[in-house]
């Protein structure tokens, strides 16, 4: 349970619940859409990010992983796979502060954020790794993925996808991270993460699932905290 009295608790959030909103049905609207917008316009964690200045609601599921695991600490270098909008990229500003580096980096152009290194490339390029070492000043102590691709709607299409792109980040990691470096991804339950699995548990120390309050109960979507790397 997360504290209510830290950022991103659950009872902090949960005590700005608002009166519920009733999207009604139209037309030109399908019903899954419906559904899809009265949850959205619905949900504490929407209205959390607009009031505290996130730019994304996924910023209070990086909050409450830090708060479990202790992530974010003084003097890291740290890697925002997958970044934009930029919602893990701001907690991870407003945490880590000084004698640190933060590098975000997404194929998609992102807003700056004071004192982030933002890159827009693609962290598949052959010469991706060098890069991103060259500009942090050395391997990175923790690597972020919240990377998830476009969805078709068939699930299980959209598991081996995800996983897949769970897996490239993963192998990434490995090749960023200094010794005793944390890797944290999403992760989608649905029997295809075995080999991901094995491969992280050969090198970290320690391997955990999570699921933050802030991740919808109705999804499988859950995280992955890979901690103690060693090459």
């Amino acid at each position: 349970m997360s504290d209510p009295k830290k950022p991103g608790g659950l009872g902090t959030i949960a005590s700005r619940r608002k009166k519920a909103v009733r999207v009604k049905a139209k037309s030109r609207r399908t019903e899954s859409s419906r559904q899809w917008l009265q949850r959205h316009l619905n949900d504490p964690y929407v209205a959390a990010a607009q009031t505290d200045g996130y730019r994304s609601r996924a910023a209070y599921k990086l909050l409450q992983l830090d708060e479990k695991f202790g992530l974010l600490k003084p003097g890291l270098r740290i890697l925002d796979l997958g970044a934009a909008p930029g919602g893990w990229t701001q907690v991870a500003a407003k945490m880590i502060k000084k004698n640190s580096k933060l590098v975000a980096l997404d194929i998609l152009p992102m807003e700056p954020i004071k004192g982030v290194d933002i890159l827009q490339m693609d962290f598949l390029a052959d010469d991706a790794p060098e890069k991103l070492k060259a500009l942090m000043g050395g391997p990175a102590d923790l690597v972020l993925s919240d990377l998830a691709p476009n969805t078709t709607g068939h699930p299980g299409t959209d598991h081996l996808r995800i996983m897949a792109m769970a897996e490239l980040a993963a192998h990434f990691a490995v090749d960023i991270l200094a010794p005793g470096g944390a890797f944290v991804c999403k992760f989608f339950q649905g029997g295809a993460e075995k080999e991901v699995l094995d491969m992280l548990k050969r090198h970290f120390t320690k391997t955990r699932h999570a699921k933050p309050a802030a991740s919808r109960a109705e999804s499988s979507e859950t995280y992955l905290v890979a901690q103690g790397f060693h090459p």
